[in-house]
C-alpha cells in the first residue's frame, strides 16, 4: 500500500509518499515535494491544483492520502486556504483520504518500535510533518 502524507500550510500541500511491505519502509524520490495553489479565489486555479495533485498520486500509484489535521479555530487554527486545499484533495474520486488528529500521530509515533531518524530519510526539513503523518498511519496498520 502506498500512502501519501500531507501537511497543509498556507497555500501549499507538502507531501511525503511512503510504502510498507513485509515490514520494510520505502520512500520513493518524487518529482515535487509540494503542490501549490496559486490563487485560492480563482476556481480554475483550484481545479488545476486538484488535477495536479491527482496526477501526482496516479503517477506514484498512491491509493491513500492522510492529511495532518488542523484546528478549526483558536490560536493554532488552519488558514482558510488550507481548508480549501483539503476539500480539493478529499474530492478526488480515486483516493481514500483521511484526516489524522495530531494526538493520533503523537500516540502512534510513541508506540512505534521503529526509530527512524528524519535526517536519514533524504527528505527536506519542511516535509517532516508530512513524513510523521504517513509513518504514524502505516505504523497503526501493522
Amino acid at each position: 500500500m502506498k500512502v501519501c502524507g500531507v501537511e497543509l500550510k498556507g497555500s501549499d500541500a507538502i507531501i511525503c509518499i511512503m510504502s510498507k511491505e513485509n515490514g520494510l519502509y520505502d520512500i520513493p524520490h518524487t518529482r515535487v515535494q509540494k503542490v501549490t495553489l496559486e490563487n485560492a479565489a480563482d476556481a480554475e486555479q483550484v481545479q488545476k491544483f486538484q488535477f495536479t495533485f491527482a496526477k501526482l498520486m496516479e503517477d506514484y500509484q498512491v491509493t491513500h492520502v492522510v492529511i495532518k489535521g488542523r484546528a478549526l479555530k483558536g490560536k493554532f487554527a488552519g488558514g482558510p486556504v488550507s481548508f480549501k486545499l483539503e476539500a480539493a484533495i478529499q474530492l478526488i474520486s480515486d483516493l481514500t483520504v483521511e484526516i489524522l488528529a495530531g494526538t493520533f500521530i503523537k500516540k502512534e509515533l510513541a508506540k512505534s518500535q521503529i526509530d527512524i531518524d528524519f535526517r536519514d530519510t533524504g527528505l527536506k526539513q519542511y516535509q517532516e510533518q508530512a513524513f510523521s503523518s504517513v509513518f504514524a498511519y502505516l505504523e497503526s496498520k501493522h
